[in-house]
């Protein structure tokens, strides 16, 4: 069977490039696809449950259902611009939600998923503003937060974060960092890695053991898939 793992689309608008490439990629998943793994931040901004769903999220959600109504099993790990899913994805999708990176069995094999914001411990101020966002005060203000509100804020969020990607990038060395912890799940006794977050793609290999950085859905359109034939990091044409 096929397992797909995808992160970092940021989609914003059904126009958008990414946004209409990603339906199609899902709509097209091969017949032996049997779980899809997003590793967050699919959504440029998604916070708790909204009801209705926020409208520009319509097709995607639409998709998913096509998706989860075809057999594929969903499970979603929460990244930096998605999180309080639970609900929504649980109840809408009968996905299963991860708040953090989990350690899981996969034929035989340990594999370690997560979204990667937690990757550099080094970012301390990244570290303390997850902490506040993640917290149970705002997990309970957002069901009652306006619309409205809630949408300007999230566009002032979405832009910020975006500033801080590209200020972090210029700072750290992410392809160091990245093979650190690779190295630091390999000792501990896992044999995949698989990472999103830094929109760069990434394929480390240590005899049986296998490093994967997903790249993004914005310009690289990269993923990763497990066959019988072992885990590859494959573009989207």
């Amino acid at each position: 069977m096929r397992k797909i793992f995808i992160a970092d689309a940021h989609l914003r608008s059904p126009q958008d490039r990414n946004y209409r490439t990603l339906v199609r990629f899902l709509d097209t998943l091969p017949p032996d696809t049997d779980t899809l793994y997003l590793l967050g931040d699919i959504f440029e901004f998604w916070i708790g449950n909204p009801r209705p769903v926020y409208g520009h999220y319509g097709d995607i959600v639409d998709c998913l259902k096509r998706v989860r109504a075809r057999g594929v099993r969903i499970v979603y790990f929460e990244g930096n611009h998605d999180f309080h899913l639970g609900g929504f994805f649980r109840d809408e999708l009968q996905a299963e939600v991860h708040v953090g990176g989990a350690e899981l069995e996969m034929g035989g094999k340990r594999v370690c998923l997560c979204h990667g914001d937690q990757v550099n411990r080094a970012d301390r101020r990244y570290r303390a503003w997850r902490f506040v966002l993640r917290s149970p005060l705002v997990r309970a203000l957002v069901p009652v937060v306006p619309r409205r509100l809630s949408d300007r804020i999230a566009v002032k969020l979405s832009l910020r974060s975006s500033r801080q990607h590209t200020a972090r990038k210029s700072r750290w060395d992410y392809p160091r960092i990245l093979e650190s912890f690779a190295r630091e799940r390999f000792a501990s006794g896992c044999d995949l890695v698989i990472t999103g977050h830094f929109h760069l793609p990434m394929e480390v290999r240590e005899g049986e053991r296998v490093f994967i950085a997903l790249g993004d859905w914005i310009t690289h359109f990269s993923y990763a898939q497990w066959t019988d034939a072992g885990v590859t990091l494959e573009r989207f044409a």
